[in-house]
């Protein structure tokens, strides 16, 4: 074995954390190794910018639509991303399909999903999740013997399995948070409320209110999920004296921030703001940016997992997985500012 072949299989292993024998064996396509070590040593490949071997290339067991609203926002290629990733693991070829303003429809994605004849698909945040758009569409999809998985988004007229992160639970964390840092004038910016998560926000943002010991003045102003929608939402809310602001996503969170500084008001020493999804960006954001994360990997693993069981021929769940979020505190809040 030639010097560089030996320092790249060394490198290899150590990236997978095994020998360089068992390194040697999978790209070797050899037997006697467990299929997570595998995956492992694979990974590492890839991971280290080298080619697989021939011999170790997986033929696709099939083909997965993932519909995904706009890659814009941080949450959907990362959520894109770890499904992928999960699907690859299962010898599954992803096929992303995603929806844009003047592009394709969600409608007309999932039509060229299945004249691919893909095996199932799995919707992020798509039309289910808006209470306005026809469910029938996934009635039609499923009776045409496409298994499906829907992401962001319970909606009791569709007989599916549902991955949702607990949005209730993120709204109370939130607002637990910013009480606990002496807040008492508490808004929060959120996206249009046809949409099922923004409605659960609500809901979770009135009750942790209604539950707060001591009175906390609240208030609520629909926009856009986006830095602009934010931007306009928060502006409302500063004006009306709030200076804890808890934001339906991280980038109405930016959002806020702008407005907040646009007003002379210091972030955090003056308004607080809390946003919602968490990147690895948020940490490198003037200030760094907390928020609520939801928690991707796991949603994934579970959406795949329930993807798989009516693709190997089980019936499809009719259930929601709910999944908790986690407060991530960062630089943009702090204790209030006296009255």
């Amino acid at each position: 074995m030639s010097t560089a072949l030996t320092a790249r299989l060394a490198d290899i292993a150590a990236q997978a954390e095994v020998s360089e024998a068992t390194a040697s064996r999978v790209l070797n396509g050899r037997p006697g190794v467990a299929a997570a070590t595998r995956q492992r040593v694979l990974a590492a490949v890839d991971l280290l910018g080298y080619e697989r071997p021939a011999r170790v290339r997986q033929r696709s067991a099939g083909l997965v639509g993932l519909v995904i609203p706009e890659l814009t926002n941080p949450i959907f290629p990362a959520f894109a991303q770890v499904i992928e990733q999960c699907l690859s693991g299962y010898g599954y070829t992803p096929v992303l399909g995603t929806r844009m303003l003047g592009g394709a429809t969600e409608d007309e994605l999932v039509g060229q999903l299945v004249e691919r004849d893909v095996s199932g698909i799995i919707f992020l945040s798509g039309l289910h999740a808006d209470l306005t758009a026809d469910p029938a569409r996934y009635t039609r999809l499923a009776a045409r013997g496409v298994p499906f998985v829907l992401i962001n988004g319970y909606n009791t007229d569709i007989s599916a399995p549902f991955v949702s992160p607990d949005d209730r639970a993120a709204a109370a964390l939130a607002v637990s948070h910013l009480r606990q840092l002496g807040h008492r004038r508490i808004g929060l910016a959120v996206g249009p409320d046809r949409f099922v998560p923004t409605r659960r926000k609500v809901e979770g943002f009135r009750q942790a209110v209604a539950e707060a010991p001591g009175e906390i003045t609240p208030a609520i102003r629909h926009s856009l999920f986006t830095v602009e929608g934010g931007h306009a939402a928060a502006g409302a809310l500063l004006e009306e004296g709030c200076t804890g602001l808890v934001c339906g996503s991280d980038l109405m969170a930016l959002g806020a921030v702008r407005a907040a500084r646009e007003r002379g008001a210091a972030v955090p020493d003056e308004v607080s703001v809390v946003g919602y999804d968490d990147s690895e960006l948020n940490a490198f954001t003037d200030p760094p940016l907390t928020t609520v994360r939801q928690p991707v990997r796991a949603m994934a693993d579970a959406a795949v997992g329930a993807l798989l069981e009516p693709m190997g021929g089980s019936p499809m769940a009719d259930t929601e997985f709910v999944f908790q979020p986690e407060l991530v505190v960062r630089g943009s809040t702090a204790q209030a500012p006296p009255p």
